[in-house]
């Protein structure tokens, strides 16, 4: 399979269109068009009968004590782990293209709801967690939500654009499902994928 992530090379900086938050000099971040790239894929292999998009980032902090703190770094040294930024599932076979801006056109405080969107069923992303605490933000946050990294992290970030051809269907995901829900669902299910990497900083010092 091939897929082409439009705007984004491998291996090079995510457009700030594509991203929740942009830097800022004043106060390191704000907002940003958090609009879903286009992605287009091709040559799904015979016996595909539905698709699955997952975008993750794998740098992301285990311990978030220092994240965007005053004064300190997150150290390159941490352990990362998995932040899912993306999850569609039972996107219909005979589907190839998601349009920019179909799935995400703007930050929505506090999420956009789970279950069917235009293209697919949304999975709940990892902002959900990220931003609980936060009562002006607090939401269920589903479909595609942007690069947001941690503004004083040692390391650039990240993000994998993966689409997944599947041998049924449904994954039969319902409610509040996220990125770890659909790969367990999709396990034994999966026909062929292809992925494309961009990465994204907020760093000052990385930029």
């Amino acid at each position: 399979m091939k897929l082409e992530v439009r705007g984004i090379e491998e291996g090079q900086p995510i457009p700030e269109k594509f991203a929740f938050g942009v830097y800022s000099e004043e106060d390191h971040m704000s907002f940003g068009p958090n609009r879903n790239p286009e992605i287009v894929w091709e040559g799904a292999p015979e016996g595909t009968k539905s698709f699955a998009i997952i975008m993750f980032d794998p740098d992301v902090p285990s311990v978030a004590d220092d994240v965007n703190q005053e004064g300190k770094t997150v150290s390159k040294d941490l352990e990362r782990v998995d932040f899912f930024h993306w999850l569609l599932v039972d996107i219909p076979a005979n589907i190839s293209r998601i349009p920019e801006g179909e799935d995400s056109d703007g930050v929505i405080p506090k999420g956009k709801e789970p279950g069917p969107g235009p293209i697919g069923i949304r999975g709940v992303n990892n902002y959900t967690q990220f931003l609980a605490g936060n009562p002006d933000m607090n939401g269920t946050y589903a479909g595609y939500d942007g690069p947001c990294p941690p503004w004083n992290d040692e390391i650039i970030h990240h993000y994998h654009f993966e689409v997944h051809a599947l041998d049924v269907d449904t994954l039969a995901l319902e409610g509040e499902f996220d990125g770890n829900d659909v790969r367990e669902a999709m396990a034994g299910h999966v026909l062929a994928s292809a992925r494309v990497t961009g990465t994204y900083t907020l760093n000052p010092d990385l930029r």
